[in-house]
């Protein structure tokens, strides 16, 4: 089957997640990436429509919703993320999201992010 994906790559914004209080109180940033399999938009590469596609900025504000309720692990924020891009559009046939935390804080070591990635399919509505 033809699809079309759609991604939001590396979007920078802070927010309160993490399993440490202090992490939780401070916050830190987080990049996320959206990539999601949406099939109706080939009939934007046809009529060069807005309409006939998902807009990105969309996406964006759907990131930027989600990203703002705290929580602990990482892994619920990308479930989170799923589920409220299958709840607002439909057409949705599946897709990805990783959320990395830049600079998590672990004692003793230093590294550029720790992520989670969560790949779904139409079989996981």
């Amino acid at each position: 089957m033809d699809t079309i994906r759609i991604s939001v790559e590396r979007l920078r914004l802070k927010a309160f997640h993490g399993v440490g209080e202090q992490e939780r109180l401070v916050g830190n940033v987080f990049e996320v990436t959206l990539s999601v399999d949406y099939p109706p938009a080939l009939a934007a590469a046809e009529t060069d429509c807005l309409d006939d596609t998902l807009n990105y900025a969309s996406l964006v504000r759907l990131v930027r919703d989600v990203m703002s309720e705290p929580s602990l692990l990482l892994e619920h924020v990308c479930g989170r993320i799923r589920r409220a891009v299958m709840a607002e559009f439909p057409d949705v046939t599946g897709g990805y999201v990783k959320v990395s935390k830049l600079l998590p804080p672990v004692a003793g070591v230093q590294m550029e992010s720790a992520s989670v990635v969560l790949r779904w399919d139409d079989g996981s509505r």
